[in-house]
């Protein structure tokens, strides 16, 4: 996992303002074969990579309403771009995805 890339694109901030940080689980210590001093290993430990967005009904309601989603989805686009990479190549960038 390329932490420098991640982290450029969740620490964005109009990332952070629309997502905020990862809920979800995560390991209590460092994995088998990783250093709990590894610099990514607040993001090694994570099973899960969610974040979470809430809204008001007043928000939901509202006449732009499509427009303030459609400005939460484009903000995580990078996210979802960069797992969807990091998810289907092997680690020498290739293609796990047959054609």
């Amino acid at each position: 996992m390329d932490d420098v890339e991640i982290r450029k694109i969740i620490n964005k901030k109009a990332f952070k303002d629309i997502w905020g940080e990862f809920v979800g689980d995560e390991v209590k210590t460092a994995p088998k074969g990783f250093s709990k001093e590894h610099a990514a290993i607040d993001l090694i430990k994570k099973k899960q990579f969610i974040f979470t967005k809430k809204l008001t009904d007043k928000e939901v309601t509202s006449t732009d309403f499509m427009t303030q989603i459609d400005g939460c989805f484009k903000a995580i686009r990078p996210f979802f771009n960069y797992m969807s990479e990091v998810l289907t190549t092997d680690l020498n960038g290739v293609s796990l995805i047959e054609d």
